[in-house]
């Protein structure tokens, strides 16, 4: 009987970010359809894709259309794309909570970033990762405003976590330099736009790719490196 092989997965994303949850979502599809050939241990690091956003945030299409060059309508055409980008891939972009809908914003995400550090360092990377997706919805389909220290942790809070565990992740300054130190790995791994994934520490997988692709990367690094799971 052939033993399932484990591989570890280190993703860098931010919360803000589309593609990383599109990214997520076909992964996760990838992983569902090995199961029993490939299990994977997933571990969550900070990238901001805004890292000088104010704290008052900006609202979500103008950002896209500033950011990028972009008019108004192209960048609700850009985000037509992504909604259809996250349909095939099992996740949802669209707000989902009461009417009248909140703005679409976009967040300083550092703190957020802190929270992630934390859960995965103090409390395992199965924990850190139903917080990343607890924060990936609180943004997209709650249009919550995570940039904001009460609101995060209140999703923690959400999440199983102790809120004043939580708070005092937030006001650590070890933390921070933690959550910077995730930054600097990720330029010195050449990675400047997210989703990015390094499998088994060395094979860097960059962008929101179909589960397809996923599936035949993980499959060619175990042929590589992986040793049978116990």
């Amino acid at each position: 009987m052939t033993q399932t092989a484990k591989l570890t997965i280190d993703i860098w994303s931010d919360v803000m970010c589309p593609w990383c949850l599109v990214g997520w979502g076909n992964l996760r599809q990838a992983l569902d359809r090995l199961e029993g050939e490939i299990e994977a241990d997933l571990r969550w690091h900070a990238f901001e894709l805004n890292p000088d956003m104010p704290p008052e945030g900006e609202e979500r299409t103008a950002h896209i259309a500033r950011k990028y060059g972009r008019t108004l309508e192209q960048s609700k055409d850009v985000q037509g794309q992504m909604r259809g980008a996250a349909q095939s891939a099992g996740v949802s972009l669209d707000y989902e909570g009461e009417e009248p809908a909140p703005e679409a914003m976009m967040w300083n995400t550092f703190a957020a970033h802190k929270l992630l550090t934390w859960a995965g360092e103090a409390h395992g990377y199965e924990r850190q990762t139903a917080l990343k997706l607890a924060l990936f919805a609180a943004h997209f389909n709650q249009r919550r405003p995570i940039g904001e220290p009460r609101v995060l942790l209140d999703i923690a809070e959400e999440t199983g976590f102790d809120r004043a565990e939580a708070q005092a992740a937030l006001a650590s300054e070890e933390m921070a330099r933690k959550t910077r130190a995730e930054e600097r790995a990720a330029w010195d791994l050449n990675i400047s736009g997210v989703p990015a994934m390094v499998v088994a520490d060395k094979f860097l997988i960059p962008g929101a790719q179909p589960p397809e692709a996923y599936i035949d990367v993980l499959r060619r690094v175990v042929e590589k490196t992986a040793e049978p799971a116990s």
